[in-house]
């Protein structure tokens, strides 16, 4: 009688047989095995991307090891998008079997990925369609488990050892060419090195990688450079969206990738010197980023994805604290924190980046400041947003100001204003100009109407209204375009005094800062800020201050205008040449312009700005006249009296 021992050892010579057998059949029959798979890909990508997958020659090299010849993938009725001469590569056979496909070498040579686009369309179109994930609308995603697996899978499809030669990355976008020829790369004993050869339409260089990598200890140290010691250029959208853009060098390291309890970890750093950057919606010059580096700690846990608070961002001196997350728990939460810790103003100023704040360049500042923003958007109660923004200041205080000089507020100056890049006519804000109107000689009708529809807090903040933020912030989410800004009289003062009118990042950040500035040090008192916007800010075509406003459209002093005149001047504000729409074909407000108006008088009465007794005489017939009636476009009246036939014929018999 067998014993139970006997039973187990026999159990396993069977097993092991079984395997072996396996082993076998699969050794015999690989090659049509191979053949089965590759003609399954390529019925595959027939059926569901419409293109045709050739390989012309597919066998195993020894045990582990499989060689393509000819690998070609062509769209139907579209450019080829990819032709690969050979490809050599060895599989680990535990992890084949376990399902979990690792790559030990790849060779590659003699081939191309060509992306096009022209007007028959793009022949990578099949590729973008996303398939839809069978998960429950309610069920949620476990955003540790999907990047790990994700950076799993793709980590073990890079082999610990690679060669790849004469292979070629081909970009056109009608005629908007890019080439990326590799000549050799080589990953040895975890060190990586290469050179890339870019060609474009505008220019070509020759760029490196250096340094470690080990795909399967998930981790690496690259550089990446010129050969020569010009700046790399970044191609394609030079031309594509007039964004040049180039840098020393760029260095990224990825120390750890790990799952620690229910989270994923990723530490590591990116830098970059020298970092330069032009185009007509960031500034009129090149912005130049000397040093930038990034320390990062990414979470990703069941509910959230996050940018750590232990991160650390530098940008040339000034160090920034951020933590991002995008939280799914409970509601959707987008959270931004950051903060500056404490550090010198001239620091700060002389570490912006070179071109985007040209108004400081020269500034000389004592003291130091610290900076918290504070930012959480509910994206199922848009209305709960948070938006805390503080900066605290020791001794801070400015002892030479650069291009714009905030203190010529409190004198007489020459105001000229930017039209498309053009000085208009120069205009002198003080007494000398007959036109300059001092704050007391301006219709208090019209003080009170301009504050009411531009900045009603005027008077109390100091240069932002964190309410208007909020809301504007809500708006432009909702309508997913900027649709509301934030304007405040200060940052009107700022950019019409200081700045231009130019629609660009590098002026709207100058403008935030100098407002901060002008407002917080108490520059000017908010009376003369007043006065001096009253008499500089555009009131029609050609037409600077309320002096000469009042002239052009009622041929009156600021002093005399009338409650409904003041009115319909501060309705012009934020587009003052396109007033004349407000009137039809025979001189009279429309009825839209009647309603803004009556609006505005209504809010006026409500907060105790008027009283009912200013709006006596309100509904009497409103005109302009002077200058500004020439630009209406006015129904021409006949000299002669129309002749009714009727009365005619009734004479007649």
């Amino acid at each position: 009688m067998r014993t139970r021992k006997q039973k187990i050892i026999r159990f396993s010579i069977a097993l092991l047989v079984l395997f072996a057998l396996a082993f076998t059949g699969l050794f015999i029959f690989r090659d049509s095995l191979l053949q089965k798979v590759i003609t399954k890909a390529e019925n595959r990508f027939d059926a569901e991307y419409n293109c045709t997958l050739s390989i012309k020659k597919a066998q195993f090299d020894g045990l582990n090891g499989v060689s393509l010849h000819d690998i070609i993938l062509v769209p139907k009725q579209a450019d080829t998008l990819l032709s690969i001469e050979k490809v050599t590569t060895t599989v680990n056979l535990f992890q084949l079997f376990t399902g979990d496909i690792q790559l030990q070498e790849l060779e590659m040579k003699n081939g191309f990925i060509q992306l096009v686009k022209n007007e028959k369309g793009r022949n990578f179109d099949a590729f973008l369609k996303w398939e839809k994930e069978d998960n429950p609308e309610n069920e949620k995603k476990n955003y540790a488990k999907l990047a790990y697996r994700l950076l799993t899978k793709a980590l073990n499809l890079i082999p610990t050892n690679m060669t790849l030669q004469n292979l070629s990355l081909r970009m056109d976008d009608m005629g908007r060419k890019v080439t990326m020829h590799l000549n050799e790369l080589d990953l040895r004993g975890k060190q990586l090195q290469t050179t890339i050869n870019v060609r474009t339409n505008t220019f070509t260089q020759n760029w490196q990688i250096r340094g470690m990598a080990d795909p399967r200890n998930k981790t690496a140290d690259l550089r990446f450079f010129n050969s020569d010691t010009s700046k790399i250029k970044v191609p394609y959208i030079d031309e594509r969206f007039h964004l040049l853009s180039s840098f020393d060098s760029i260095h990224v390291n990825v120390a750890k990738i790990k799952m620690e309890g229910n989270e994923l970890h990723v530490d590591g750093y990116t830098a970059i010197s020298n970092f330069t950057i032009n185009h007509p919606r960031i500034a009129k010059k090149d912005v130049i980023i000397e040093k930038a580096r990034f320390d990062y700690r990414l979470l990703f846990g069941e509910h959230f994805v996050a940018i750590d608070s232990s991160s650390k961002a530098q940008l040339n001196a000034i160090k920034v604290q951020p933590f991002a997350e995008y939280n799914t728990e409970k509601d959707t939460l987008y959270t931004l924190r950051v903060a500056i810790p404490n550090m010198k103003a001239q620091d700060f100023i002389t570490s912006l980046p070179k071109g985007l704040f040209t108004h400081f360049e020269g500034m000389e500042a004592v003291g130091s400041f610290d900076y918290k923003l504070d930012f959480q958007f509910n994206k199922n109660n848009p209305n709960a947003l948070v938006f805390d923004s503080k900066l605290r200041k020791e001794g801070l205080r400015i002892l030479k100001y650069g291009e714009a000089d905030l203190d010529k507020l409190n004198t007489a100056f020459t105001y000229r204003a930017i039209e498309n890049g053009v000085p208009q006519r120069p205009i002198v804000v003080g007494p000398s100009n007959p036109n300059f109107t001092p704050l007391d000689q301006i219709s208090p009708y019209l003080q009170k109407s301009v504050l009411t529809s531009e900045d009603p807090s005027f008077m109390s903040h100091r240069g932002f209204i964190n309410e208007a933020f909020k809301q504007s912030i809500v708006k432009n989410i909702r309508t997913k375009k900027f649709a509301r800004g934030a304007s405040t009289i200060s940052m009107q003062l700022v950019k019409n005094v200081f700045l231009t009118r130019e629609k660009t990042l590098s002026r709207k950040l100058e403008e935030i800062l100098l407002v901060y500035i002008l407002e917080n040090n108490r520059i000017a008192s908010k009376q003369r800020m007043l006065e001096v916007y009253f008499n500089v800010i555009e009131w029609g075509p050609n037409v600077y201050g309320i002096g000469e406003a009042a002239q052009f459209y009622f041929q009156k002093k600021p002093a005399d205008l009338t409650l409904k005149e003041c009115l319909f001047l501060a309705t012009i504000v934020p587009k003052p040449k396109k007033f004349m729409w407000q009137f039809d074909s025979s001189g009279s407000l429309k009825g839209y312009a009647n309603e803004q108006q009556n609006f505005l008088t209504k809010l006026m009465l409500r907060r105790g700005v008027l009283t009912p007794e200013d709006t006596i005489g309100y509904k009497l017939p409103f005109t302009i006249n002077g200058r500004s009636r020439s630009f209406l476009k006015l129904k021409a009246v006949s000299d002669s009296i129309p002749v009714d036939s009727l009365f005619i014929k009734e004479m007649v018999y």
